[in-house]
């Protein structure tokens, strides 16, 4: 079904992984790329199966770089119909609030921000590095921080996108400024990864998908507004969430310390 992805589900534990597969080429994306994680987000939807879900990047150098600037992405003559690459690879413009876990190794760069910023929960392994390579060759850089701010702040951010390639930010500095939330070796990275979705795809789908959609699309309301609309989601899927765990319990999942 796929030629620039990898895509397999783990039935037992109900976690889907996703895995960008154009290592050659650092992982960067191409519209063939950006269209089959676009229809791969839909078959994620639509598959009740399925809990949660791990993005990870093949081989051993980068998660990805952006955009493959060697391919024409093919844009319409007419710039009013433009599409944002992000949009396609963004699975909250496809509707789909399924809890997403990034597994960050190597480099990520410009475009590769745009899976990073769309994730719920991202760690990296200890040998990863970040930067926003836009000025360096001359291009703006707009919708990348955008939705770094939301992360990391406007001070973080500025500099990022700001520096471009010369400076990184190494996996330590990501924890500090909040851009990841844990930091672990990188031979642990994609078994961490798969813990963390394991744990999350353990609990009612209607809790963690409530939770997900309630905080992103608080996002662009003011406080209040946001407020009120999440309190509306607990009164809608606590009672149904609440009759999963009466028929089903509880999930069993020891606690553990971060």
């Amino acid at each position: 079904m796929y030629e620039t992805i990898l895509y397999g589900v783990d039935a037992a534990t109900r976690v889907a992984t996703v895995t960008l597969n154009r290592p050659d080429r650092l992982n960067a994306f191409n519209r063939q790329m950006c269209e089959e994680i676009a229809r791969v987000w839909q078959v994620i939807k639509d598959d009740d199966t399925v809990h949660a879900v791990v993005v990870r990047g093949a081989g051993d150098r980068a998660f990805c770089a952006g955009l493959d600037v060697k391919e024409s992405f093919g844009q319409p003559e007419l710039v009013w119909n433009h599409v944002d690459p992000g949009e396609l690879l963004s699975p909250k413009w496809q509707q789909l609030w399924k809890p997403v876990v990034c597994a960050v190794h190597g480099m990520c760069t410009a475009g590769g921000l745009y899976l990073v910023n769309e994730a719920d929960v991202v760690i990296c392994s200890d040998d990863a590095t970040f930067c926003d390579s836009h000025v360096t060759f001359g291009y703006v850089s707009a919708v990348e921080p955008v939705g770094l701010m939301r992360r990391i702040g406007l001070g973080h951010t500025l500099r990022m996108a700001l520096t471009g390639n010369s400076e990184r930010v190494s996996a330590a500095t990501a924890l500090q400024i909040g851009l990841v939330t844990e930091v672990v070796p990188r031979t642990e990275l994609w078994t961490r990864a798969a813990e963390l979705a394991r744990t999350i795809a353990a609990f009612p789908a209607v809790a963690t998908q409530g939770t997900v959609r309630a905080v992103w699309q608080s996002l662009d309301k003011p406080y209040r507004a946001a407020v009120q609309e999440a309190f509306l989601y607990t009164r809608l899927g606590n009672p149904i969430g609440l009759q999963e765990v009466e028929r089903a319990g509880a999930a069993d999942t020891p606690p553990t310390v971060r």
